[in-house]
């Protein structure tokens, strides 16, 4: 069995020779844990795909899928430990020098609906050729590879990037008193990417389209399920109708949070691979898996497990195995691991899930 064909069928819930080892879709350490793991195992160009042998994962288009031309990079203000400024997506964030913490989003680039149609107008014409200027670069660096084909990726949603254009609690607010602005981004954005896809479904098979969404926290989706359906669901139709005409096996969601209300209703539209399932949220894959046997699911290891004991480490690779016996799984970490977790342990936790997987 090729790894694209495992990968896919893995995803579509079907019979392979054994998991996926390695393919997470980005899930991958932060940059400190990388200097902690750097200077605890002494080598200085650690590769991890190399070092632990993980197979090929998903390749992803790239395509500018976002505002075009990009806003300058504008510094506001700075200081020793600090920097605000405003990105190439217009959003002004406040950054860390050392890049050791997420980014505090300070505003967004729309606040109201003359901001909305001047953003429309000049930042997202299709201008195809430019969104996809690497995209021969692209088919001839995977020619006789054994890869997927993804298309779409962070952080692009319909709900994720109506977000970031409006701010969290702006879109939550906005859902009231601007909804036909909201709407209409949902609208736009969504035709842009189906035309990219279309161009690009043109000269490659794509195998996954990929929706990062991102719109739960530890209580759950941060709209009701009407809102859900009402607003967004339109548009993950028109992307199920685009995966249906082109032979997409994988349509996914990436999205942080408890997402036990989300889960089935993206499903119900198309989706039929999720991820990463954070387990301090509130997930446990086990009762995703009974619950949805055709679902395929990534990620749902406790990061923050394989940072303490082998113990602890073991009682996640135990449901690992649990989840590969039922099939229809990619194990990986629940997030981006985190600096707390020891070199030692990471390895100790790689090791053990390449022998469960039988790679």
């Amino acid at each position: 069995m090729t790894n694209r064909e495992r990968i896919i069928k893995t995803l579509l819930c079907q019979q392979t020779d054994r998991a996926p080892w390695g393919v997470g879709l980005g899930f991958w350490p932060w940059a400190e844990t990388m200097e902690r793991w750097k200077k605890e195992s002494g080598i200085a160009d650690l590769d991890l795909a190399r070092y632990f042998g993980y197979d090929a994962d998903f390749r992803s288009v790239p395509a500018e899928m976002g505002p075009l031309p990009h806003f300058d990079y504008q510094v506001i203000r700075e200081d020793a430990d600090f920097v605000v400024a405003v990105d190439w997506r217009g959003i002004t964030m406040r950054n860390r020098r050392d890049s050791h913490s997420i980014p505090e989003f300070i505003a967004h680039p729309i606040k109201t609906e003359d901001d909305w149609e001047r953003y429309k107008a000049q930042r997202l014409p299709l201008r195809l050729d430019e969104r996809l200027a690497k995209l021969d670069e692209f088919i001839e660096g995977i020619r006789g590879a054994d890869v997927p084909v993804q298309a779409g990726y962070f952080p692009w949603g319909v709900f994720g990037t109506a977000r970031d254009l409006l701010g969290a609690e702006e879109i939550l607010i906005g859902f009231y008193t601007m909804p036909d602005v909201i709407r209409d981004i949902m609208q736009t954005c969504t035709g842009l990417w189906l035309a990219i896809f279309e161009r690009i479904a043109q000269r490659v098979q794509i195998d996954h389209i990929h929706i990062w969404e991102d719109m739960a926290g530890k209580q759950g989706s941060l709209i009701s399920m009407q809102m859900v359906e009402d607003f967004m669901m339109p548009h993950y139709d028109r992307l199920a109708d685009f995966a249906r005409r082109h032979n997409v096996a994988v349509m996914s969601v990436d999205s942080d949070g408890l997402v036990d209300e989300l889960v089935p209703v993206m499903m119900k539209h198309g989706v039929n691979a999720y991820l990463p399932f954070e387990v301090q949220a509130g997930n446990d894959v086990e009762v995703y898996r009974a619950r949805y046997p055709k679902l395929g699911i990534i990620g749902g290891v406790d990061k923050n497990a394989i940072a303490r004991t082998k113990k602890d480490i073991n009682a996640q690779l135990d449901r690992v195995e649990r989840m590969l016996a039922k099939g229809g799984f990619i194990p990986g970490c629940d997030h981006l691991i985190p600096p707390n977790v020891p070199w030692d342990n990471w390895v100790y936790y790689n090791q053990n899930l390449r022998k469960i997987i039988g790679a």
